[in-house]
């Protein structure tokens, strides 16, 4: 039995909520093992300032559980490797250089122009959105999958109040091709 892929998070898929909830949930369940670094984090953290007063504590205490569920998956960074590096967004070079030197085998990031595929595929990494890397999982164990979403379904229910039908759930967090696949 092969091991679980190891994957990158890049903080845009940390962010927004149900997407993470998702991605955690698919790696809980054994799809995949995820790394990130506490730069990576911090950066999720930044983001979400911009929803309001708070929602920065919640979301250090979030990483908090985050770091405590998966001890293994902060990986430091690697300026070493960074600086033979090159992409469009260098602001993006560390998240590179973290994958390269952990071993990992791709990087999960909406920001397809950010991390070229050929400039990935030379240094034996693979790019992926959340929507096809979870689209993927589901149709090789939908059982699976759909206990994960359930679960994730179930807490946006219990923190909103109101019923959350998976379909839109799933839409909302650009994950429109496990909407249409699970829904």
């Amino acid at each position: 039995m092969t091991a679980p892929p190891r994957l990158m998070l890049d903080a845009c898929v940390l962010f927004p909520t149900v997407q993470r909830e998702v991605l955690i949930g698919a790696a809980q369940a054994g799809f995949f093992r995820p790394v990130w670094t506490a730069r990576i984090l911090e950066e999720w953290a930044r983001a979400v300032r911009k929803l309001g007063p708070g929602a920065e504590d919640v979301a250090r205490g979030e990483i908090a559980l985050l770091r405590a569920a998966f001890p293994g998956a902060e990986v430091p960074e690697a300026p070493h490797v960074e600086q033979r590096l090159y992409l469009p967004d260098e602001n993006d070079l560390h998240v590179l250089a973290a994958a390269i030197a952990c071993g990992a085998d791709a990087i999960v990031t909406v920001n397809a122009a950010d991390f070229p595929r050929g400039t990935l595929a030379a240094e034996g990494l693979d790019r992926r959105d959340p929507d096809g890397l979870l689209w993927d999982f589901a149709s090789r164990a939908p059982q699976a999958m759909t206990a994960v979403l359930e679960t994730v379904r179930a807490k946006a229910e219990a923190l909103s109040g109101q019923p959350q039908p998976l379909k839109p759930l799933l839409k909302r967090a650009r994950l429109n091709r496990l909407a249409r696949l699970l829904a």
